[in-house]
Parts: structure tokens; C-alpha cells; sequence
């Protein structure tokens, strides 16, 4: 090799550095252009993972949003009736305003699909100041009530206390989750 001209080694360099290119750099750089594409691709999973986070986020706070919203209204319109507590309470609230019941008698459900409505006739005598105390009392109950068929007239005796007696009905309603099935028709026979 001494004996070979100055090309020679270049040429000689250039070979090995060839073959050391061939053999080494080039898987390498091979490699690390799979490795790029692959960390492009990991990072746009990781980036659609962090929306797809967002989004869950996102969809846990209107959970619990809704959740509290439902807690709400179940409140008011309750998924169970609770007749011993809401006969009770309206009891309460007639005998908390000086009332005096004449006639409490709830009725049976009336399935309107997804609720039901509950009416409950109420027959009281008392003074009018104190039938407004009970209407505003059952306002702001936690249960909806609507009050129906009012009618009110002067006793024919009164006391201070006792003045007029008032007919209504307190119509409540119960949440149902599942509609029931409406009853089939049976086919009716041709003769």
C-alpha cells in the first residue's frame, strides 16, 4: 500500500467508509426514520388520547351536573311515592296555618306515561289569612303541587277563628322510569 499513488488510498478510504456506511449508518438512519414515524404517529395518539381526555372530562362534569339536577328534581317530583310522608307533612303544614281538616282523602294514580299525578281532595275550615299561610306554605314545599277545584264560602257560624271552609284538591306527581306497557286489546269475536 505504501507503493499505491495518493488516489489510491482515497479511493481505498472512500471503499471503507463505504462499506462502513453500508453496513452501519445506513440500517441506522433507516431505523431512526422508522423511529420518527413512529414517534409522529405515538404522538398523534397521544394528542387524540389528551382530546378523548378533555372530552371525558368534559363528559364527567355534565354527569355530575345532570346528577345534581336529577337529585333536584326528584325532590320535586320524586321516582317512589312516599304517601305516609307527604300525607303527613300536609297535615302539618294545615295544622302549622290553624286549620282544620275537615275531609283529607287522597285518590289512586292516574298513569299519565312516564308520571303519574296524585290527587289528594282537601276539605278545611279555618280564616282566610290563615288558608293563604297554607297555600304559601305548599309552595314552597320540596314536592310540586298544583292546586285544583278550589272553592270557598263564609260558614254559617264563625268564631274568630273560623270562618270560611275551602274545598280543593292537591294534585302531586310521581316520576315513573319506565313507562308501563299499555294493556293489549283483546280481539273482539264477529258472531
Amino acid at each position: 500500500m505504501k507503493d499505491w499513488p495518493w488516489y489510491g488510498h482515497i479511493v481505498l478510504a472512500a471503499i471503507i467508509f463505504g462499506l462502513i456506511y453500508m453496513v452501519y449508518f445506513k440500517p441506522k438512519g433507516a431505523q431512526l426514520n422508522r423511529m420518527k414515524v413512529e414517534r409522529t404517529n405515538v404522538q398523534a395518539e397521544v394528542n387524540k388520547l389528551r382530546l378523548r381526555r378533555k372530552e371525558l372530562n368534559q363528559i364527567e362534569k355534565d354527569i355530575k351536573s345532570l346528577t345534581g339536577t336529577l337529585n333536584e328534581l326528584e325532590a320535586i317530583i320524586p321516582q317512589k311515592k312516599e304517601i305516609s310522608n307527604i300525607l303527613r307533612r300536609i297535615q302539618q303544614l294545615a295544622l302549622d296555618s290553624r286549620l282544620a281538616i275537615r275531609n283529607f282523602a287522597p285518590k289512586g294514580e292516574v298513569d299519565m306515561g312516564f308520571y303519574a299525578e296524585w290527587p289528594i281532595p282537601i276539605q278545611i275550615t279555618g280564616s282566610f289569612h290563615n288558608l293563604g299561610r297554607l297555600f304559601d306554605r305548599l309552595s314552597r314545599f320540596e314536592r310540586l303541587f298544583n292546586v285544583e277545584r278550589f272553592s270557598i264560602k263564609a260558614l254559617r257560624s264563625q268564631s274568630e277563628a273560623q270562618t270560611i271552609s275551602a274545598n280543593f284538591t292537591a294534585k302531586t306527581y310521581i316520576f315513573r322510569e319506565e313507562v308501563p306497557a299499555k294493556k293489549k286489546k283483546k280481539p273482539t269475536r264477529r258472531r
